[in-house]
């Protein structure tokens, strides 16, 4: 690994590589395989002893260029151990079934990403775990009061999806470790921007396939730990899940790291630059980035966060319709419709009607679409997106 001392781009470019005095390609070759051969029936042995270390035993397990991701990853999230899984959704779903049992409970944010709570609504249920979801917003003795003999995990997600309620991490954890609950976090968001384990998180979960992969083109998933218990957990859950993820995938992003510092970096940047323009216009009646001033949870962002990401949400003045909303975003040139966010290209989306809540009422005021900057140049998004909201307006 590189000097921790170095700068963030330092060590994107530099971690996981032979050095820059050993011969051969710049960047590490892809491991594929499943029989890993030992020199001996006693060695094969001794190596089964260690299968949650990095020892390679069966391909399952995991081989060069999936340790060399869960050590890049382990050093971004700040934590001592990560496991590469093979989608973000089964990096909310491991650490969940890992460290909930039959009987046991878990609070989950009223914000949180639609499929983690299907599954909370339908797997955990089923296998007898109680879920109770809670307003993103609060802490203290109100997210106190949830709490239960039997609870387990508090999940957090931070900013939440599609509406971007910024949580107070380090106050939440606070009472979950009071009650001896795990605190699970979905961090992709606030990738490298939120130290997750300075704030009081036990695992942290971060959906590779977007910044981390940086090109729409892979799914990944990790989920990464501070101490070696929740490690031999979280691990061995993974391993009896016959969890995998492909090395090639696993290469793919291995090579979007290196450019990661620079992409967050400008994204970052257009991203508020777009989301100002948007706040200025007379269609618009609020934009939903946690990096606003005019963000509700602003001053929490500005305490806990070094920067933001380039996905936010924007909300339109009541006389425009859903119908009207699709269509603009139906006639931009420059966005794709699509799910996902964090790579190269810009997105948009309807989110109004997409929405469940079902422990808040929130009043959002206006239809509502969902915006991810990619790395356009940003007068030409803002041409397109100009150009389309003076269509709707008519």
């Amino acid at each position: 690994m590189s000097d921790k001392t170095h700068g963030f781009g330092t060590r994107m470019s530099h971690a996981g590589r032979a050095g820059t005095r050993a011969h051969g390609f710049v960047n590490p070759g892809v491991h594929r395989g499943s029989t890993v051969l030992h020199p001996s029936c006693e060695a094969r042995k001794e190596a089964g002893k260690h299968r949650l270390e990095q020892v390679m035993t069966y391909g399952t397990q995991g081989g060069p260029t999936h340790y060399m991701l869960e050590d890049m990853i382990a050093e971004i999230e700040g934590g001592t151990r990560a496991t590469i899984l093979g989608t973000g959704l089964a990096a909310v779903a491991v650490p969940l079934l890992a460290f909930l049992g039959a009987g046991e409970h878990c609070l989950i944010p009223d914000s949180a990403y639609g499929p983690a709570r299907n599954l909370a609504e339908g797997m955990l249920k089923r296998f007898g775990v109680e879920t109770t979801f809670y307003d993103p917003t609060v802490t203290g003795e109100a997210i106190a009061a949830l709490f239960q003999p039997n609870t387990r995990v508090l999940y957090t997600e931070s900013p939440g999806s599609h509406t971007f309620e910024v949580q107070d991490i380090p106050a939440l954890a606070a009472v979950a470790h009071a009650r001896g609950a795990k605190v699970l976090m979905d961090n992709t968001w606030g990738i490298h921007h939120f130290q997750p384990f300075k704030h009081g998180v036990d695992v942290s979960i971060q959906a590779l396939t977007k910044y981390v992969g940086g090109h729409s083109d892979i799914l990944l998933g990790s989920a990464t730990v501070n101490s070696d218990a929740d490690w031999e957990v979280l691990r061995g859950t993974a391993s009896q899940l016959g969890q995998y993820a492909s090395p090639d995938d696993c290469w793919l992003a291995l090579r979007g790291l290196r450019t990661m510092n620079l992409r967050l970096r400008h994204q970052e940047a257009a991203g508020l630059e777009v989301a100002r323009w948007l706040e200025g216009r007379p269609e618009v009646l609020r934009v939903v980035h946690p990096g606003l001033p005019s963000h509700p949870q602003h001053e929490l962002f500005r305490r806990d966060f070094t920067g933001s990401c380039s996905l936010f949400g924007v909300v339109f003045k009541p006389r425009f319709t859903h119908a009207q909303v699709c269509a603009w975003i139906d006639g931009l040139a420059l966005f794709g419709i699509g799910a996902s966010w964090g790579g190269f290209e810009s997105l948009a989306l309807p989110t109004s009607g997409n929405i469940t809540r079902t422990a808040t009422k929130p009043e959002f005021g206006g239809e509502m679409a969902r915006i991810h900057i990619g790395l356009e140049d940003t007068s030409d998004l803002i041409a397109d997106l100009e150009a389309g909201l003076n269509r709707m307006a008519g």
